[in-house]
């Protein structure tokens, strides 16, 4: 017999650390090879993570609602292969997890995106969480740091020690841009003190070769405060029971909260991790981008007709259907590269131009939820390209296989409105990109064509385009001109182009 030790892995290169949802197994259970031992979440998705060997799950090293670093040991399984331990440093199992990862890591926080069901996803109307990390500013004279993003971790170990976003906004940084980790507020914490009255509650600060963690039970993940303005208030020591949301601690296997009926009739029905990620998202966005949207119409009959030509001969040949969301991507891209200066971010007073153009989708799942992958490098893409792309991270998305490199790094957004019937929409930017474009439903109307013999009116297939901008860096000539070049790129297709 043999014990293999299963580390956490490595699940892209903007992740620490993630948060252990569920586990699948328990002590005594035999586990396959590839099977999922428990599910994990990130702030970008959840995923599981599979034993490479088989064997019997012989003991858990870590609980569910845990944060636990990349590269720790989370489980141990007792293998039929007679041979050593794959202890990399120790002989034995370690009672606490490996080094954690250095504090110039920027902080991973624990946010979640719900499990996708066996439903094919498709395209919705609401940006989801591609970078939402970025949100944080820039120092200010090195002494203060407001309007820097703190992670719903970071909140929660500060609220729970009396620390007021005055006194977070006072603590130097480590990590990426300033940012405040988890590690920084510890080190700070246990050199200031706890306060009275909050010592029960106090997290413990990182100690050598083991995995930080609070001594308190975890907290739901506060609810969204919208920025303040510059001459705030001060803020007080101890958060009132209102400012902030928690939730009661639930045991490993209860579950999910139940809807409940007040007054007779009405429900209240409490946000799961992701919508409550995407209700800060939302109002971050209105409230950090002056929204203008413009809208075009587009003749795209021979679109159309292109598509149900070849669509049945092309899923015969590569084994899966072409749809209309790579066409509108393709098209897209080439506006881009017309409009380079719709492809940027906004860093404060800097305009952040991207040299590579990656294409995000707002991506609803059949729970409701929504996800955000990106099409990395679209430009180099061929048509035939991008819908491979795009049917693999659907696919990927129903299935739960998304990894967290997968929905980050977005530069640009698209939106179809029109899988769920609408014809067009207001949608709002995904931060921190500065336009995201609404693709409505393609209606048979009658329509004012040109002909040789003069003006005549035929049965088309018009659809509407919408994007919204922001307006501090995006003008109306520049957002029209955009929206119109796309819509030029679809009604002058090639019907004589082959895939």
């Amino acid at each position: 017999m043999a014990k293999y030790q299963l580390l956490l892995p490595k699940m892209g290169e903007s992740v620490a650390e993630a948060t252990i949802i569920k586990w699948n197994k328990k002590p005594g259970d035999y586990i396959e090879a590839d099977e999922a031992v428990m599910e994990i979440a990130t702030d970008k998705v959840d995923s599981e993570v599979p034993s490479p060997v088989s064997g019997r799950l012989v003991e858990q090293l870590c609980k569910e609602d845990e944060v636990v670093q990349v590269g720790s040991v989370i489980a141990v399984i007792e293998t039929d292969e007679a041979g050593s331990d794959n202890t990399p440093q120790a002989a034995s199992v370690p009672e606490t997890a490996p080094e954690p990862a250095s504090q110039t890591v920027a902080e991973q926080a624990p946010n979640f995106v719900a499990q996708p069901t066996s439903q094919q996803p498709v395209i919705a109307d609401i940006p989801g969480i591609d970078q939402i990390e970025q949100r944080q500013g820039a120092p200010i004279d090195g002494v203060t740091y407001e309007n820097r993003f703190y992670s719903p971790l970071v909140k929660n170990i500060a609220n729970q020690e009396g620390i007021g976003n005055s006194e977070l906004d006072k603590i130097p940084g480590t990590g990426a841009e300033g940012r405040l980790t988890k590690d920084d507020l510890l080190e700070y914490i246990q050199k200031r003190g706890p306060k009275a009255g909050n010592a029960s509650q106090s997290y413990a600060a990182p100690q050598q070769g083991q995995t930080t963690q609070p001594v308190a039970a975890p907290v739901a993940e506060p609810a969204y405060v919208a920025p303040q303005p510059v001459a705030q208030q001060p803020q007080q020591t101890q958060p009132a029971p209102s400012e902030t949301f928690t939730a009661p601690k639930q045991s490993q296997d209860s579950p999910q909260p139940a809807t409940t009926s007040v007054s007779g009739g009405n429900e209240i029905i409490e946000m799961d991790r992701m919508r409550k990620l995407i209700a800060e998202h939302m109002v971050y966005s209105k409230h950090t981008s002056p929204h203008v949207t413009s809208f075009v119409e587009a003749d795209v009959t021979e679109l159309v007709n292109w598509r149900e030509r070849i669509k049945n001969s092309f899923e015969k040949r590569e084994g899966e259907k072409i749809t209309f969301t790579p066409i509108f991507i393709e098209a897209v891209v080439k506006a881009i590269k017309d409009f380079p200066m719709i492809n940027i971010s906004v860093n404060g007073t800097q305009i952040i131009k991207k040299k590579d153009i990656n294409i995000s989708m707002a991506t609803a799942l059949p729970s409701g939820n929504l996800i955000v992958p990106v099409i990395k490098k679209a430009d180099q893409l061929s048509l035939l390209g991008i819908t491979k792309a795009v049917n693999d991270l659907a696919n990927r998305a129903r299935n739960n296989k998304l990894q967290p490199d997968d929905v980050r790094d977005g530069t640009f957004t698209i939106t179809n409105v029109g899988s769920f019937g609408n014809v067009m929409g207001t949608p709002i930017i995904n931060q921190p990109q500065v336009a995201i474009l609404a693709v409505g439903a393609i209606k048979k109307k009658p329509a004012v064509i040109e002909t040789p013999k003069g003006d005549a009116i035929a049965i088309r297939h018009m659809m509407f385009l919408s994007l919204s901008y922001d307006h501090r860096v995006v003008d109306g000539a520049l957002g029209g001109q955009f929206v119109s070049r796309v819509a030029h790129y679809l009604e002058n297709w090639d019907t004589k182009r082959s895939l």
